[in-house]
């Protein structure tokens, strides 16, 4: 069958793809990511073909917007064949995808997955915090013990998205509670990270998405609410969004820390391009933290990756509309909030993700607005 066509080029299809029931499995996740698709359908001038079904057949192109990160093997079977086929990444391993890979492992010949490139963490250097990536209980302890010598520290599991799951670890008999208490396979399968904490932090978040013919890189902060069941949670974030590269960015001359921010996420995308080849994205979101170390200096590291549609996803977005709408703008300030609980309406210009009782959320609103005043800065 001949693929369909609108005014004698192909028309594709933008599907969302979600490849693991459990993930994205809340009313608010699987919304926002069909409303995700459908946008990307309109800057693409493709049809919005809703969840991709495997039973319907290719019988056009298809663009795919996956919940989480794909590997090669999952990208391959999708015919996903490099980063104008999806938003979001493909990595060659799955742990590749997750915080792991941002430190080193506690000693050489430590356990770790087929696959591992201890060359990344060397090239990380100082873009990152303190920490190691264990896979086994007793290099857990080794690693925490060593790292406590210094201070307070984190730990994080691997898989854990907005703070979820992570303790913080005062001395030697709360490392030990935590070692205990950790599921053997689901460590030497996916990993955990133990790492530096700091106080007084900011987070800065700093990306680029490529879409239809357009390039944006943008820098913003982050800010924390508290969930239904009073958990600090992600909050939204306001970004800067400048069209074109990490260049045109810095050329808005953003603040010394921001500066600081952009280029640790440049360190840390070029360290795994070439530490992991096969490794491609569309859309590439760091969270770079800010704050006051055990010595009382104040430090700046990338703290993790994300290579899928996400929380800035929403404000990306509509950075692109304006900058497809408008082509002789270069900069494009937005906001996306989450507010959980009874709240006010969202504004009345705002893009509305999500409005409603989640099931497993409780009350939650999702939104995005565009700023009409613009501060690069």
């Amino acid at each position: 069958m001949p693929f369909e066509t609108s005014g004698g080029n192909v028309r594709g299809l933008v599907v969302a793809h979600v490849s693991d029931p459990q993930d994205h499995a809340s009313d608010h996740e699987r919304r926002t990511l069909l409303q995700f698709a459908s946008r990307l359908a309109a800057l693409k001038g493709w049809a919005d073909g809703g969840f991709h079904d495997p039973a319907r057949g290719a019988t056009r192109p298809l663009y795919f917007v996956p919940a989480s990160t794909l590997t090669s093997q999952e990208a391959q079977a999708l015919g996903v064949r490099g980063p104008d086929d999806l938003f979001g990444g493909v990595v060659p391993h799955a742990f590749v995808a997750t915080k792991v890979i941002s430190h080193p492992l506690v000693a050489h010949g430590a356990a770790a997955p087929a696959g591992w490139n201890p060359a990344l963490a060397a090239q990380l250097g100082d873009a990152v915090l303190g920490g190691f990536a264990v896979f086994d209980p007793a290099d857990a302890l080794r690693a925490g013990e060593s790292l406590l010598a210094r201070g307070r520290i984190r730990s994080k599991p691997a898989r854990a998205t907005g703070g979820r799951g992570q303790r913080l670890l005062r001395d030697r008999g709360e490392l030990q509670d935590l070692v205990a208490g950790l599921d053997a396979s689901e460590l030497r399968e996916h990993g955990l990270v133990l790492e530096e904490d700091l106080e007084d932090v900011t987070t800065f978040s700093v990306g680029q998405v490529r879409v239809a013919g357009l390039v944006a890189t943008y820098h913003g902060v982050q800010s924390l609410t508290r969930s239904n069941n009073g958990q600090p949670v992600f909050g939204g974030s306001r970004l800067t969004v400048a069209r074109g590269d990490f260049d045109d960015l810095l050329a808005l001359r953003p603040a010394p820390e921001v500066v600081r921010a952009i280029e640790q996420a440049r360190r840390y995308d070029a360290a795994v391009r070439a530490c992991y080849p096969g490794f491609y994205a569309s859309r590439c979101n760091y969270d770079i933290l800010r704050g006051r170390g055990a010595d009382g200096r104040m430090r700046s590291a990338v703290l993790e990756q994300s290579w899928r549609a996400g929380g800035a996803t929403g404000a990306e977005l509509a950075a692109l509309e304006v900058l497809q709408a408008e082509p002789g703008r270069d900069v494009v300030c937005c906001r996306c909030v989450e507010v959980f609980g009874d709240s006010p309406d969202p504004p009345a210009n705002a893009t509305v993700y999500y409005r409603g009782v989640d099931p497993k959320a409780g009350p939650l609103t999702k939104y995005t607005v565009v700023e009409d005043h613009v501060d690069p800065r």
